[in-house]
């Protein structure tokens, strides 16, 4: 997976962790004002990548509450009522995809706020949930930062 940054492309399978951090807390720092608190549930089968979307969105002045797949993320949404957000990959195993998972949250949980990413669908608006916007990887930090503010309207 690539990360658009301020710096140019990121390639977070190689170069340290701790580099590819730098350039995203740069590109986001000057972004971020007195936004509210808001959660944000990141839900990301690839470990490296989930953290760096974590650190990302909680970079933006997001809380960031992580899951590996849509079952731990559905888990989540059961035991917790302070999610705002849902940002979700496609393509994860388990017994959904990112797609299913997102219209399961909003079918069952409408207010939450929905950002899907992918590097090997392209969606259409048809096949969106209401309420929720899609983002193809690689994706601009800032075009992600965006997308979550204008999503709750902290933009």
């Amino acid at each position: 997976m690539y990360l658009k940054c301020e710096g140019g492309t990121s390639k977070a399978a190689h170069g340290s962790l701790k580099s590819h951090m730098a350039i995203l807390k740069r590109t986001v720092a000057s972004m971020v004002g007195k936004a509210p608190k808001f959660v944000v549930l990141v839900v990301e089968d690839e470990a490296m990548l989930r953290v760096l979307a974590a650190d990302l969105v909680e970079d933006a002045g997001f809380s960031a509450i992580v899951a590996q797949n849509a079952d731990e993320a559905i888990s989540i949404l059961e035991s917790r009522s302070d999610i705002d957000l849902l940002f979700t990959d496609i393509h994860m195993p388990g017994s959904m995809d990112g797609l299913k998972l997102a219209h399961a949250v909003r079918n069952r949980w409408p207010p939450i706020k929905i950002v899907i990413v992918s590097g090997k669908s392209k969606l259409t608006d048809a096949e969106l949930p209401t309420d929720s916007r899609f983002l193809r990887k690689p994706y601009l930090a800032e075009d992600l930062v965006h997308e979550l503010r204008s999503l709750v309207g902290a933009e």
